[in-house]
Formats: structure tokens, C-alpha cells, sequence
């Protein structure tokens, strides 16, 4: 669905983006990971057609963003950073508005507004100006208004930026829905966002694609729970009876392992902090009657690889 083949973008002297490559299917949550300054804003305003690449090609659903860019732009919702809101609208006519300018059938329009509105949980401030919405239901009618015209793709430019920590939830709870019905890009330098929404993340550094990281294994689940455990037992015992509970992914020996204990760490898919593998796991071991003597959540997966691919900036 989207392409970026050797792009780069040059701003005089300033490289802020640097050969970037990678492709997008449908169906997928994707983050756009890096500090502030890495180039990912540049990276979604090329990819929406908002500005062209020194080199290299874009391409949406198999065609090049700037040699057909109105039939790629009708295939995207973007929302950038700072909201397109009209104050002195109300959020039915601002839709209304917006579907008018994306070419929506005239008749089919009422319902289309009526139907994003539900979706984005703005029916109850629909004759509110927009002017007058908090900063959560602004955000709300922003990512509203990238749904007009039911675009297969949605670019989210830090979408929870400025939000309260309700806000937070509810802005993830909505990209998170609509996740399931569209492919979404969106930017961010959270950590625990990408790690809550995102079945796959790009590391950006310095403006070069520096990691490209899955966040589903094979069962299809996110895999970013580690634990490190000390128990006490012999290898032999203890391995092949953690690597049999249903919770767990991987289990490694690590170093430092002496007689009678053993140090593993284990990689669960649970969706609720690894609590299933915690109980299985305590179940387990006392069956066994095999002491568990430490039991400690590790940096996520995720956590470890950015702090890697920006090791540079933590060195200087």
C-alpha cells in the first residue's frame, strides 16, 4: 500500500531525512519512532504528498505520490500535528466541509458525517464549536476529518501530543479501533505508545530508518513482556518445565546461573503485564517444589533496541 524507495530530503545543508526504504501493507498499526528532530514529521509530510523528496520515489497502492498525487491523496487521511480545525464551525458543519472538499457523493454525505461522528465519539459536541472543544475532542475531530472520504490509509502526525493522561487513553483507544479497518502510520517519541498500539515500529535516528521491528509473533499477540527469574533447581529440572507453560514464548539461560539456582529470562505474550505467566509460573514451581527466589520485570524489548539504535546521542 505504501512505498518509500532511497528517499531522502534536503533542506539546503540540513539532511533530515537519509535514504529511506521500507514498505506498508494493509491492515497494520505502524510507529514512527524517534526523538524529536529525527525526521519523522518530514517522512509523513512526504509520504501525504505535503512536500516532494530530493530523491528517491513515494508511492501509494503502486502509484508515485508526485506524478499521480490526486488519486494517491484520496486513498489518505493525515492528520498533522497541529489540528486543521476551524473555530468558528461546529463539528457537523466542519465535517460536512471536509467530506465537500474530498469529493463525497452529496447525498451520501449526512450519513458519512453521522457515521465518523459515532466512530470518533463526537456525537454528543456536534453542534459545538470547534473553537470551543477541549484538547481531546479537538484531536478527536482532527482524526475525524482524515476519515472523510473513507481513505484506505491514515497518517497520524504525534496524535496524543498535549493530551491529559485520560486524553492519552482515549486517543489510543480510538487509533487502536481503527486499526482494525485501515492501515495506520503514525508519529511518535513515546515509548509505551508504540509499544501499546503498534504491530510494527520504525526506529528513525538522525534522519536514517535505523530498525524496522515486529511486535507480533507467531501467535499473532505482542511479545514485549520480559522477565528475569533466579529459582532454585538444576538446569535439566527447570528449563523444560518453564519452556512448557502456555504463557511463555522463550526462555534463555542467562549467565551467572551456579549450583542449585538457575538465571533465565522469559519472553511471555501475555496482554496484561505477564500477571498469567506471574501465577502460572509461582503454580508451577511450588508443584515442583522448586523455590522461585527472584521473579523481575525487564526493560520491553522495544525499550532495549531504541536505546541501541540512539546509542550515539546517549554516549555524547
Amino acid at each position: 500500500m505504501i512505498e518509500f524507495q532511497h528517499v531522502s530530503k534536503h533542506f539546503g545543508h540540513v539532511q533530515a531525512v537519509n535514504d529511506v526504504s521500507f514498505s506498508a501493507s494493509g491492515g497494520q498499526v505502524i510507529g514512527l519512532l524517534g526523538v524529536n528532530g529525527a525526521g519523522k514529521s518530514t517522512i509523513l509530510n512526504m509520504m501525504t504528498g505535503c512536500m516532494p523528496p530530493s530523491s528517491g520515489c513515494v508511492r501509494i497502492d503502486g502509484m508515485d505520490m508526485f506524478r499521480s498525487g490526486s488519486a494517491c491523496r484520496r486513498k489518505l487521511g493525515y492528520l498533522p500535528e497541529q489540528s486543521p480545525l476551524y473555530p468558528e464551525m461546529t463539528v457537523q458543519e466542519y465535517l460536512t466541509f471536509v467530506c465537500r472538499l474530498r469529493e463525497v457523493q452529496k447525498t451520501a454525505i449526512p450519513g458519512h458525517v453521522q457515521e465518523i461522528m459515532h466512530l470518533c465519539g463526537l456525537e454528543d459536541v456536534r453542534n459545538r464549536l470547534l473553537g470551543q472543544l477541549s484538547r481531546g475532542y479537538g484531536q478527536r475531530a482532527g482524526i475525524a476529518q482524515a476519515l472523510c472520504g473513507t481513505p484506505e490509509v491514515l497518517v497520524l502526525d504525534e496524535p496524543t501530543v498535549g493530551l491529559d493522561p485520560r486524553q492519552v487513553v482515549e486517543i489510543r483507544q480510538l487509533i487502536h479501533a481503527l486499526g482494525s479497518t485501515h492501515t495506520v502510520i503514525f508519529s511518535t517519541h513515546v515509548l509505551s505508545e508504540a509499544q501499546a498500539l503498534c504491530s510494527r515500529v520504525l526506529i528513525v535516528h538522525h534522519g536514517r530508518l535505523v530498525s524496522d521491528v515486529s511486535l507480533t509473533g507467531e501467535t499473532g499477540r505482542k511479545t514485549v513482556h520480559v522477565f528475569s527469574a533466579c529459582i532454585a533447581g538444576n538446569r535439566e529440572q527447570v528449563l523444560p518445565a518453564v519452556r512448557s507453560l502456555p504463557s511463555v514464548i522463550r526462555v534463555s539461560e542467562e549467565p551467572g546461573s551456579r549450583d542449585g539456582q538457575v538465571l533465565i529470562s522469559l519472553e511471555t505474550s501475555d496482554e496484561d503485564e505477564g500477571m498469567n505467566l506471574r501465577k502460572a509460573l509461582f503454580r508451577l514451581l511450588g508443584a515442583m517444589d522448586t523455590p522461585l527466589l527472584l521473579l523481575e520485570k525487564k526493560r520491553h524489548l522495544l525499550e532495549d533496541l531504541f536505546l541501541k539504535a540512539t546509542k550515539e546521542d546517549m554516549e555524547e
